[in-house]
C-alpha cells in the first residue's frame, strides 16, 4: 500500500509524522489527544484525522472518549503481585488485563475497564502519577488512590557474572526487557539514558509481559538481569539491587466505585490476612493505600 492510499499509521510512522518520541505517541493516545483506534491490541491512528487535526488543532478524535455506558468489571493497567493475589482472595469478581501503564491509560480512557494501574514517574519532577492524570483526565469522573510504593531495581543471578553495583554494569549483559507501554521500561529507559546507556548497549532478550515473567527469565538463566520488583526478585531467590521506590497508584471510576466488584476489594483490605500477607512481601509499604491522590 502506497503512502497516498494508506489509512492507518503505527505508532512509529505517527512518532516520525510528529517528530517524537514513541512513548509520546502513547501518552497523547492515552490523553485522547489524537484520533486512535485498536485492532487486535494494536494502536493504529486513522492518516486523515491525524492531518485533520495536525491542521486544525483539534483535541483528537472520539475513539479514545469514555462512552455512556457503564465500562466492564475489569482491572487495567500496570502488573502488581499483591493486586492480582487481592483480586482472586477478595473474589471480588473483577477481570484483570495488564499490559502497561500507558496501555492502561488509553484503556481506560476508552472505557475498557474500571480502574486501571500505574507507576508513571515525571523524569522532570520525580512526580509520579498525579501529573499525567490530571493532564489527561481534568473534568472526568474519576478518581486516584493509593495502592502502595514498591522497591525496584536490578534483578539478577550471582554466578552469572561479575557483580551488578549499578545501572552502568547492565552494559553488554542479557537483560529481559518490557514492553514499550509499561511503566517500568519507561521508567528503564530514562535510567540508561542517565548512564548515557542506549537499549543497544544492551543484549536484549525477548519482551517479558509481567513483572513475574521477567524475573522468571532470570531465574531459569535466560537472561542475566532484568529491571523488576524486590518482592518478585526474593520469591525467586535472585540478588536484588534496589534503584528506586516507585508508587504504584489506582485510578478508578468514581461510579464503579461503589459498585460490588471494587468494594468488595477494598473491604478484603482491610481485613486481617491482607495485612498479614503484605507485610511478609520484600519491598511492599501499603501503609497509604485507599489514600486520594488526586480528584478531579
Amino acid at each position: 500500500m502506497t503512502e497516498e492510499t494508506r489509512e492507518f499509521l503505527t505508532v512509529r510512522e505517527l512518532a516520525e509524522l510528529l517528530r517524537i518520541r514513541e512513548r509520546k505517541v502513547y501518552d497523547l493516545a492515552a490523553s485522547g489527544e489524537v484520533p486512535v483506534s485498536r485492532v487486535t491490541g494494536k494502536l493504529l491512528f486513522p492518516e486523515r484525522a491525524i492531518r485533520d487535526w495536525i491542521a486544525s488543532g483539534s483535541s483528537g478524535g472520539e475513539t479514545v472518549r469514555a462512552p455512556a455506558i457503564r465500562p466492564p468489571e475489569v482491572l487495567l493497567g500496570s502488573h502488581d503481585p499483591l493486586l492480582e493475589w487481592a483480586v482472586r482472595q477478595s473474589r471480588a469478581g473483577l477481570a484483570m488485563r495488564c499490559e502497561g501503564s500507558l496501555d492502561g491509560l488509553s484503556r481506560f480512557a476508552a472505557g475498557e475497564g474500571v480502574a486501571t494501574g500505574l507507576h508513571l514517574r515525571d523524569p522532570e519532577t520525580g512526580d509520579w502519577n498525579t501529573a499525567r492524570v490530571a493532564q489527561a483526565f481534568s473534568g472526568r469522573d474519576v478518581v486516584l488512590v493509593a495502592w502502595t510504593r514498591r522497591s525496584r531495581g536490578i534483578v539478577w543471578r550471582s554466578g552469572g557474572g561479575a557483580p551488578i553495583r549499578s545501572v552502568a554494569d547492565l552494559a553488554g549483559r542479557r537483560v529481559v526487557p518490557r514492553a514499550p507501554e509499561t511503566g517500568t521500561q519507561t521508567l528503564f529507559d530514562d535510567l540508561l539514558a542517565r548512564e548515557g546507556l542506549t537499549p543497544g548497549a544492551l543484549k536484549l532478550t525477548d519482551t517479558a509481559p509481567t513483572e513475574n515473567d521477567a524475573v522468571m527469565a532470570v531465574a531459569q538463566g535466560a537472561a542475566d538481569a532484568t529491571f523488576g520488583l524486590e518482592a518478585v526478585a526474593r520469591l525467586f531467590g535472585l540478588d536484588f539491587l534496589p534503584v528506586v521506590e516507585e508508587r504504584f497508584d489506582l485510578l478508578v471510576d468514581r461510579r464503579a466505585w461503589f459498585d460490588p466488584p471494587l468494594q468488595r476489594l477494598f473491604a478484603f483490605c482491610r481485613s486481617d490476612s491482607f495485612g498479614a500477607h503484605a507485610a511478609d512481601i520484600a519491598g511492599c509499604d501499603t501503609a497509604e493505600l485507599g489514600q486520594v491522590r488526586w480528584n478531579a
